[in-house]
């Protein structure tokens, strides 16, 4: 064979894989559905922000993989599992939806996660935190990508305990988010050396804590734990401010809380509550840099959340082009193996069990005086290695270990 018939032979062999490869995208688009809380009390953490930082991951990346255009569609699951159900069960079915992304709410994400592992979609979980999600309720098709019960009770109750609050009593939302992180949270304090002494539910997106704050408050406990979902939180402190909880000596303690909520509260009832969270816009040059981009385009800093669905998004494309498929296990596959290195988290792997392990952060809320503008509101106290901060995933009890894959 001549040079010229080789080179041309070559470059025939390149162009027909690569139209193999094109092939492998499924109605020829790669379809996302970002599912959230668009309009109730978690809307201002995901929502709409969230359907942002997905477009922007996509923008970012060029707006095509493979040669085939990316797409994002969204929709308000409204905090119920069985509005969510039918409109995941309509995009998968009807819409061809690849992978579905954030989900806050862990009710409506652990419904979401059924029916993507029936179906062979992929589920980048973002925004809900109960740990079965990685646990008891793994799937083979779910990643849980940015916190979870485990690492928020992890990072916050035992430093507390070791300053000596070592009795707690908790406020909680009755569903499934709340009772994993009340679970998860009385278990650190347990080996931290501390004691639960109680606790109260309510209904998620209740308006008025004022009976469970003054249960709360009675117990004599030196902690009150809102074992609540954003927005939950954020209504439960500033009520907790106007009794003058703290002021009389008892520790508030957000579970869950994120910029947007500590800036609803304000520093001054906030000042001094600890928290543990997987992003802070100010950490570094390159979480500043994305956080004032999507500051320009959404108007509010990002939360951990909405940098969760950004990065989830961007690693998942990056996982496609490697593949050369969006088929959901040649994907998913690609993602274990690689590692991920992006502003939102350094070396972290993606396990068998389907958590994203990264480092997570301890922080302190800022007094006033120390705040240098309106969204500088949090201060660094602690860096939470992975191991340490998520369960060991032989403790998870996660029923495809060995057989992902």
């Amino acid at each position: 064979m001549t040079r010229a018939l080789r080179r041309a032979a070559l470059a025939l062999a390149a162009t027909l894989c690569a139209g193999a490869a094109q092939a492998q995208i499924s109605d020829d688009v790669v379809k996302i559905g970002v599912l959230s809380d668009m309009s109730a009390a978690q809307a201002d953490s995901t929502g709409p922000g969230s359907v942002t930082a997905a477009r922007m991951a996509v923008e970012d990346f060029g707006g095509t993989v493979l040669g085939k255009r990316i797409e994002v569609v969204s929709a308000d699951h409204q905090n119920k599992p069985d509005i969510g159900s039918n409109i995941v069960r309509q995009w998968l079915e009807l819409q061809q939806v690849d992978v579905v992304a954030d989900v806050p709410t862990s009710s409506v994400a652990l419904a979401v996660q059924n029916l993507t592992r029936e179906r062979d979609r992929l589920f980048l979980n973002s925004s809900a935190g109960s740990s079965d999600l990685s646990g008891p309720a793994c799937s083979p098709n779910a990643i849980h990508w940015t916190y979870d019960t485990y690492s928020l009770a992890n990072g916050t109750a035992g430093p507390l305990v070791q300053q000596g609050a070592t009795s707690w009593y908790f406020v909680t939302a009755d569903y499934a988010f709340g009772h994993a992180l009340e679970r998860d949270t009385g278990q650190a304090v347990a080996r931290a050396g501390g004691k639960v002494i109680g606790s109260v539910r309510h209904p998620m997106g209740m308006a008025d804590f004022s009976s469970a704050l003054l249960q709360a408050q009675s117990s004599g406990a030196k902690v009150i734990a809102l074992a609540d979902p954003v927005g939950d939180t954020a209504t439960a402190a500033k009520q907790a401010g106007e009794f003058g909880i703290q002021q009389q000596g008892q520790k508030l303690v957000g579970l869950l809380i994120d910029v947007v909520d500590l800036r609803a509260i304000g520093l001054e009832t906030a000042q001094g509550m600890l928290l543990t969270t997987s992003f802070y816009w100010d950490r570094d040059d390159e979480t500043r840099a994305f956080a004032q981009r999507f500051l320009k385009r959404h108007g509010r800093m990002p939360t951990q959340f909405q940098a969760g669905v950004y990065s989830s998004i961007s690693n998942y494309l990056k996982a496609v082009q490697a593949a050369g498929t969006d088929s959901a296990k040649a994907v998913i596959a690609r993602m274990r193996e690689t590692p991920v290195n992006d502003f939102y988290a350094k070396n972290g792997r993606v396990r068998e069990d389907g958590r994203m392990v990264h480092e997570m952060y301890l922080m302190q809320v800022k007094a006033p005086a120390e705040s240098k503008g309106e969204w500088d509101l949090l201060k660094p106290i602690a860096t939470i290695p992975g191991d340490r901060a998520f369960r060991p995933i032989e403790a998870g009890n996660c029923p495809y270990i060995g057989k992902a894959g």
